[in-house]
């Protein structure tokens, strides 16, 4: 189930986004150490980022939608980043993390 969540949500962005995997990827690193300045809290060995304030991203290995919604609504003090990045910049940092830690 897991798996079959995980493919309709890349088929979904493969549809809606002109972006290669790759691309995505990138471009939800660049996101997760700038506008969304996600490296200031959260672990994530991909991207050397140690700071641990937030959770530890490699422990939890979060799936998917958990990544989506912490993004979108904010979790504990983490802020909701809704109106902050574009539906096509949460997806990608959602991507970015969820293959990170996979």
């Amino acid at each position: 189930m897991k798996y079959f969540k995980f493919l309709l949500f890349c088929i979904l962005i493969f549809l809606n986004n002109s972006l290669s995997a790759d691309e995505m990827f990138d471009l939800g690193k660049k996101i997760f150490y700038g506008k969304g300045n996600c490296s200031s809290c959260h672990v994530l060995s991909d991207s050397l980022s140690d700071e641990g304030v937030g959770q530890n991203l490699n422990k939890i290995k979060p799936s998917i939608e958990r990544i989506m919604g912490a993004v979108n609504s904010g979790i504990g003090v983490m802020p909701s980043y809704d109106g902050v990045l574009s539906y096509d910049e949460i997806d990608a940092v959602s991507f970015y993390v969820y293959e990170s830690v996979k």
